[in-house]
């Protein structure tokens, strides 16, 4: 399954009318350890490289649905064997050994509170990010590439009807808030490498 979503910074007014309508599924407490090279290949690729829970974890990019906005569907690998095979790492030693020797290593650490929630078949995340950012994401799940661009369009107009405002640019999400705040320079060559400014 392809996780198409789309992120929003919003008021307390907004998210309080978003949520009263929508089935609570949950609260969670998660910390991430993020992985990238010092030139950073993954994270100019789109590729989020992250342990959570001791368990490495892999989203990359499988199509873009707006240029413009940098909206991008993801698809997730969750066990080693496939991150391997996905990165041209070698399988034959554990993961975590491998990134080591081939020069990866934590970059950002992030814990997050979320509230789950779900609306008229949509996935609602409310994150708060250790370091002081709330951010808002809308999901939906969708069995293949070519579903992508309806379902983006059907999270704008569930957003819209529920009062939730369409930015013009892509939103920072937690992570890349979280470069732009550490390391101004890296958060430069993300925005180089995908020709956007955030």
């Amino acid at each position: 399954m392809i996780e198409v979503e789309k992120k929003f910074v919003v008021s307390q007014d907004e998210l309080t009318r978003l949520v009263a309508g929508a089935h609570l599924l949950g609260k969670e407490v998660h910390t991430d350890v993020y992985y990238d090279s010092a030139d950073h290949a993954l994270t100019k690729k789109d590729i989020w490289l992250r342990s959570r829970s001791g368990r490495f974890e892999l989203k990359f990019p499988v199509g873009v649905v707006n240029d413009a906005q940098r909206v991008i569907a993801h698809d997730e690998i969750e066990n080693d064997a496939g991150i391997c095979a996905k990165l041209g790492i070698p399988a034959d030693v554990p993961l975590a050994q491998s990134l080591v020797s081939l020069g990866y290593f934590p970059f950002a650490t992030v814990t997050t509170t979320r509230l789950k929630y779900e609306r008229e078949g949509f996935h609602i995340d409310v994150d708060r990010a250790d370091f002081g950012y709330d951010i808002l994401e809308i999901e939906l799940m969708v069995p293949s590439e070519s579903d992508v661009k309806e379902a983006y369009q059907k999270i704008l107009d569930f957003a819209t009807a529920h009062g939730i405002p369409i930015p013009e640019k892509r939103t920072r999400g937690k992570v890349l808030e979280y470069i732009r705040r550490s390391d101004p320079a890296h958060f430069h060559a993300l925005e180089e490498a995908w020709g956007v400014t955030f």
